[in-house]
This record gives C-alpha cells, sequence and structure tokens, in this order.
C-alpha cells in the first residue's frame, strides 16, 4: 500500500511517533517530522518493516528534506515516575516542540495521545505505515534510540544492549537474572517472567 502524504490537505501537518515503548531499559524516543508535500522516497515506509541498514540510510534523507524534524528522549526514571504511556506522549511533545515549524495539524501513530497546545491532532492506528511524515518519524526515533542504546552498551556488555536494545529477548532477561539490574533499567517494568524472581 502506498503511503499518503498527508491526512489533512493545504495544512502543515507534523507526523510524530515514538520507539522503545516496549522495552525493559533505557529511554522512550519519539521524533515529530514535517515533510515537503510532495516528498517520496521508494525505501520509506513503517520502520518495523525496514532493515537496520534501511533505516539507516534513510535517516539522513529525511533530515536534509523535512521542513522541520524534531526528536526528544524520555529517560526511564521519568518512565518509572509517570509511567510509559504518559512518557510516550510527553515524548512526541517534546519532539513538536523541538519544530522550527509550527504545525497546523498533527498526525500521531497510535490511539492515545494528549492535545499539545491547541494544535488540531488526529490518532491513526498503524499510521506509520499509512502516512509517511509518521513513516519519516518512526524512521528518526527508531535511529536516534538505537544508536544510543548502542553506546550504552559498552557500560554494560554483558545485557546484548546493542543486539537487542532493551527489548525482552532471552539474552537480555538471563542477564537480568544473572547480574541484577543497571541504572538504565525500567523499575517499574516486569523485568523478570514471575516465575523468576528478582531481588530488587
Amino acid at each position: 500500500m502506498e503511503l499518503k502524504n498527508y491526512c489533512l490537505e493545504n495544512k502543515v501537518e507534523a507526523g510524530t511517533d515514538e520507539a522503545g515503548r516496549g522495552c525493559l531499559a533505557g529511554p522512550v524516543v519519539a521524533a515529530a517530522v514535517i515533510l515537503p508535500e510532495n516528498f517520496r522516497h521508494p525505501l520509506l515506509n513503517d520502520s518495523k518493516q525496514l532493515t537496520e541498514k534501511q533505516r539507516a540510510l534513510l535517516r539522513p534523507v529525511i533530515e536534509e528534506n523535512a521542513l522541520a524534524f524534531g526528536v526528544s528522549f524520555v529517560s526511564e526514571t521519568t518512565i518509572d515516575e509517570i509511567n510509559i504511556l504518559q512518557s510516550s506522549i510527553l515524548a512526541m511533545h517534546q519532539a513538536i516542540a523541538a519544530l522550527k515549524i509550527v504545525p497546523e495539524h498533527i498526525i500521531v501513530d497510535g490511539n492515545k495521545f494528549k492535545p499539545y497546545q491547541n494544535i488540531p491532532h488526529t490518532t491513526i492506528v498503524k499510521g506509520d505505515a499509512k502516512f509517511l511524515s509518521i513513516a519519516a518519524a518512526s524512521v528518526l526515533a527508531k535511529t536516534y534510540r538505537d544508536a544510543y542504546m548502542e553506546q550504552i552498551a559498552a557500560e554494560f556488555p554483558q545485557y546484548f544492549w546493542e543486539q537487542n536494545k532493551g527489548y525482552p529477548t532471552q539474552k537480555h532477561r538471563s542477564a537480568i537474572q544473572k547480574f541484577g539490574i543497571t541504572k538504565y533499567h525500567r523499575k517499574s517494568f516486569q523485568l523478570l517472567p514471575t516465575q523468576l524472581k528478582l531481588d530488587l
């Protein structure tokens, strides 16, 4: 299915999406992107459908061609304080605030959002597979977050974050069971299946 350029015609529209919501460690990262109305790229799709290499190729293309883009990180500490949903929305709000152009309409991946200032918004389930600006935001959020997880992986190599990016893989859970948790782990998350107890 070909992705659409915009949801509302003749409006400056920003697409926003986040990455890392289901991770056990690290921040949630959001991006917001305003694309030129005739923007097209053969690779651009929902970041989950792309390979790491394709996302890496797309990131500079998006950054160079976007009319505006913003990226925001919300830490694991904040996630533990206000919960992951509120943190995801906060990250999206901060990414929109970082745009050098104020959008007239915001399209959001998913079905949960809080109004940002007085700008109308539309939530779109699987929006990253329907609209180019949300797909572009998903690529930026994912590539920025992956780069950060690779960076902190060097501090705690036993968790294999350079591979799993903080997601709950078998290797990651085994490492948590064996080595306990780090300052980057989300303490409000169920870090291990209930049958495996973790001494916090």
